[in-house]
């Protein structure tokens, strides 16, 4: 059954229902669920439907092509292979004219980076089918990729023949706290919200991954069995996560390496000095491919020039993997007892963090500022002999003349601010206000898990207290 992706839902059937020819592209990273969304949308319309082959040499490809097109056109059957790819979209549309169909034609191509490699000749076949006929015909053609940044290079801002062709585009994310929530509630699968942050901290919101999810056990149940048994599905995916989506993927990986040894992010001058890699095109093309397949984000420094931006590993699963999976040979109790320990409760802080970093909406319409126009930004002050620096992760600066400072603590009761740690929250302030310059009123914001617990240290201190279930609103 299709969970959420209302709007995504609309723009297909727009596209169906239109008296025009639509091609329409659909990016999402791997195990997002867009061929699932094809499919059930698009499943009895369906005239014709391939996925790319990964890895696989141009004449694999092509006699993929052949095998889909003797099960979609029984009754019209070829003969023979298709000799390259001009030739395959020849016989496509000879067989899609044959069927004399009334209504809108739907054709699907799936994962096209991995049928339109290098001189493979396909996007000059699909430039000549949707140009020299589709175009003239009632007709749906969807092209789908895990690549997100090769889609947009290759199809949306292609020069060539398929230049402004895409009528329609859906990027397909991850379901938020509430889609996840309903996911599961639709496989029969209740945890609490406590219980569904702890899941959602180290698979995101990936459909594929939570399906895994069974009712009845814990949190740390499911991550133990899902992660650490030796047949579990999240036991190896990052060794085949990067070289599934990107050529010579070394790069890639590098870079998400880097960023999970640094929680609170680096920017690109750090990220250089980490990983060693040179400086160059190739590093901004491939922070480019991570950023649009949804595996990192980027985050202005309030204040500061755009080239001084923060970038974060915000792919939960990556994060979770290199820092308990890898060189960590785990078994179900040993996960169970790792689980409780100081170790285990840093990491979360950090991954919560995260979680809400992909939360702002909802943060802001828990804040009562749905309307008001916002930025949103982190901010780091390098530490001096006198005086320490500070990091704030989600700086909200508003057009009302407010700027919200937002600490993220995860915890399994309510939380207690200490005298110690109240100290060190007037500092962050005060720093900000004085390196700023801000002449906005400044309000700290919490969000915690279970709420504050309310004493003197508190008081006057914090603005706003909100809780891990405001994150889960539509």
């Amino acid at each position: 059954m299709l969970t959420g992706r209302t709007a995504e839902i609309v723009i297909l059937n727009e596209a169906l229902a239109s008296e025009e020819p639509e091609m329409i592209s659909v990016i999402g990273r791997r195990r997002v669920g867009k061929t699932f969304l094809i499919r059930q949308v698009y499943g009895k319309h369906l005239d014709f439907e391939i996925s790319g082959i990964q890895n696989a040499q141009n004449k694999e490809q092509l006699r993929n092509f052949f095998q889909r097109l003797k099960e979609f056109f029984p009754d019209t059957p070829v003969t023979q292979a298709p000799k390259d790819w001009l030739d395959a979209f020849f016989i496509l549309t000879d067989h899609l004219d044959k069927k004399n169909k009334k209504e809108k034609m739907v054709v699907f191509f799936d994962e096209v980076p991995w049928m339109a490699t290098h001189k493979s000749g396909f996007l000059r076949g699909l430039s000549y089918f949707w140009n020299s006929w589709a175009v003239r015909k009632q007709i749906v053609v969807v092209l789908c990729g895990s690549a997100a940044s090769w889609m947009i290079q290759k199809v949306l801002r292609d020069k060539g023949g398929l230049h402004n062709r895409v009528t329609k585009r859906i990027r397909l994310k991850p379901f938020t706290l509430a889609e996840a929530k309903a996911y599961l509630a639709s496989r029969s699968v209740f945890p609490d919200h406590y219980q569904l942050i702890q899941l959602y901290m180290v698979m995101g919101g990936i459909p594929h991954y939570l399906k895994e999810v069974k009712n009845g056990l814990s949190a740390a149940q499911n991550i133990s069995r899902i992660c650490f048994d030796e047949d579990g599905l999240l036991r190896d995916e990052f060794l085949s996560l990067y070289p599934s989506l990107f050529q010579h993927a070394d790069y890639h990986v590098s870079i998400i390496r880097a960023l999970a040894s640094k929680p609170n992010g680096l920017n690109r001058n750090e990220l250089i000095k980490s990983t060693n890699l040179p400086n160059g095109g190739r590093v901004t093309q491939v922070l480019s491919e991570l950023y649009e397949s949804g595996f990192i984000g980027d985050y202005p420094s309030f204040g500061k020039k755009k080239k001084e931006k923060i970038y974060r590993l915000t792919d939960e699963y990556s994060l979770f993997y290199l820092r308990f999976i890898e060189n960590n040979i785990l078994n179900q109790d040993s996960w169970m007892a790792l689980s409780q320990t100081q170790t285990y409760k840093i990491w979360c802080g950090y991954a919560y963090e995260n979680v809400c970093l992909k939360h702002v909406l909802q943060i802001k319409k828990a804040l009562g500022i749905s309307g008001v126009y916002t930025s949103v930004s982190s901010f780091y002050q390098k530490g001096t002999e006198e005086e320490a620096g500070t990091q704030i992760d989600l700086v909200i600066d508003r057009n009302d003349h407010i700027i919200n400072l937002v600490e993220t603590k995860f915890h399994n009761v309510g939380f207690t601010i200490t005298k110690d740690y109240a100290h060190r929250l007037r500092e962050k302030i005060r720093i900000f206000q004085e390196t700023t310059h801000t002449q906005k009123q400044v309000f700290l914001t919490m969000i915690t898990t279970f709420g504050l617990k309310h004493n003197q240290h508190s008081v006057g201190l914090v603005h706003t207290d909100l809780k891990m279930d405001m994150l889960f609103e539509e």
